[in-house]
């Protein structure tokens, strides 16, 4: 496939210091500048840095053509920070890169904070702090917009306020067709409804319109915890994180457990040994464990809470670290994230969103595999024994009848189908929606790389 035409037509659309011609050295800055080695192992013909929502409805318009024929692909990149090979990045295609599509706009009068696409969390968190606000997002201030705001999404303060794809009041998108659309309450709400869980098939989403709330300081740190006890409590206030891993520079499988308390209370009696902390602060400390460049894969499943498949999992996880602690800096780990049910209860609120999730379906656990490791050549047994570890323990939670379908999208590997995990009927309103506001199905086979809603071809 060559993309020389399509890559004419954009240096005829835009100025030179937009596209990014490979082989350049601002070029290869940008390329590997990716959360994860695999998709900096990935290298596009050409990279376009829009600036302005109208900079992507251009790209589209121009691109669409090429797309459509087979003669040219393409990628979306927010933040980068997904580490799925080809999520937002394409080979031999153009990687739309919109890092420079930025700005954050507050209105105290709507409570509402509209965030440009090649936003960071980090630069919100900033923009909230001097309010007393905050909103549902990344718990790191390196993480991108739309990863989290299009795939579901946990935050802080996903226990008392949902999801973040469940607090996006309207998404602004650029179609296929180059069109310009919004979406939310009573306009387009199929497609808003769509884009809350749906990931990339849609459109180009340039502007997220979030609700925000009122937050103070509060409680966080490390401890062990019951992360069972935890969720038959119901405490909407408290937010777990717990993780089991190998680490080659310690030698040893070690545990690391992360809590925080979103009420500012002299002292939690939830937990101890912690610490007051703010929001930018506490995602500040999350970007500062993230090791970009390095080479990185998720993959994730769900189950009930039951103390037995987690046990399970944890002994898994301890018989499957030793076929990898000899890989060069390699970081092996097992977290446990709890879905409450004051969490699933907002997938159905506030227009819903389309993952299948709902409250009687809960108290749930989120298990992630999460593997960091240095070299390529590692890479079919790195992956092999993350993947054998999941298996182990969906086999679990099958036996024990604790394993739910559902697969969240930002933590999947390219052997995963968080879409099917929604349900056949949310995954049939997917389909219609794609076929609606994307027929041609550009966002399908022009752009290839992500979790798609058709396998094979396009109808």
């Amino acid at each position: 496939m060559s993309t020389s035409l399509a890559i004419v037509a954009l240096q005829q659309a835009f100025p030179a210091d937009q596209l990014l011609l490979e082989g350049t050295e601002e070029f290869d800055k940008l390329n590997g500048s990716y959360l994860s080695a695999l998709e900096n192992d990935i290298t596009p013909a050409a990279i376009l840095l829009p600036k302005t929502t109208q900079d992507v409805s251009t790209f589209m318009v121009t691109v669409k053509p090429f797309a459509a024929s087979g003669e040219a692909t393409f990628a979306i990149r927010g933040a980068g920070q997904q580490p799925l090979p080809g999520c937002a990045n394409v080979q031999g295609g153009v990687t739309l890169d919109l890092r420079l599509l930025t700005g954050i706009d507050l209105n105290l009068d709507t409570g509402m904070v509209s965030i440009a696409a090649g936003g960071r969390w980090g630069a919100v968190y900033e923009k909230l702090h001097g309010h007393g606000l905050a909103v549902t997002g990344s718990r790191s201030a390196k993480g991108g917009i739309g990863g989290l705001a299009l795939s579901g999404g946990l935050s802080f303060f996903s226990t008392r306020e949902g999801l973040v794809c469940d607090n996006v009041m309207k998404y602004e998108i650029v179609l296929a067709s180059g069109e310009v659309v919004e979406c939310g309450t009573g306009i387009k709400q199929n497609l808003w409804r769509a884009l809350r869980g749906g990931g990339n098939n849609f459109g180009i989403v340039t502007k997220y319109h979030i609700r925000t709330f009122k937050q103070g300081p509060f409680w966080g740190g490390s401890q062990m915890v019951q992360l069972v006890r935890h969720l038959q409590a119901s405490d909407e206030e408290t937010h777990i994180m717990i993780s089991l891993f190998f680490a080659a520079q310690f030698g040893q499988p070690m545990a690391l457990n992360q809590l925080y308390y979103t009420l500012e209370v002299e002292k939690p009696s939830q937990l101890n040994s912690m610490r007051m902390t703010t929001l930018k602060d506490a995602a500040a400390g999350q970007a500062a464990m993230a090791m970009d460049g390095k080479r990185c894969a998720y993959m994730n499943t769900m189950v009930k809470a039951d103390i037995g498949t987690l046990k399970a999992a944890a002994e898994a996880f301890h018989s499957s670290y030793r076929a990898v602690k000899d890989v060069e800096d390699v970081i092996f780990s097992l977290t446990f994230q709890p879905y409450p049910v004051s969490l699933l209860q907002w997938c159905i609120l506030n227009g819903s969103n389309v993952t299948g999730l709902g409250p009687t379906m809960g108290p749930l656990v989120s298990i992630l595999v999460l593997m960091n490791w240095k070299d390529r050549s590692d890479d079919a047994k790195v992956l092999a024994v993350g993947r054998d570890l999941l298996r182990t323990v969906e086999t679990v939670a099958a036996a024990r009848r604790t394993a739910v379908p559902y697969k969240y999208m930002n933590y999947a590997f390219d052997s995963q189908d968080p879409i099917s995990s929604y349900g056949r009927g949310n995954k049939g309103r997917l389909q219609d929606a794609s076929k609606k506001y994307d027929p041609d199905g550009i966002f399908q086979k022009g752009f290839p790389g992500g979790l798609k809603l058709f396998v094979g071809d396009f109808p």
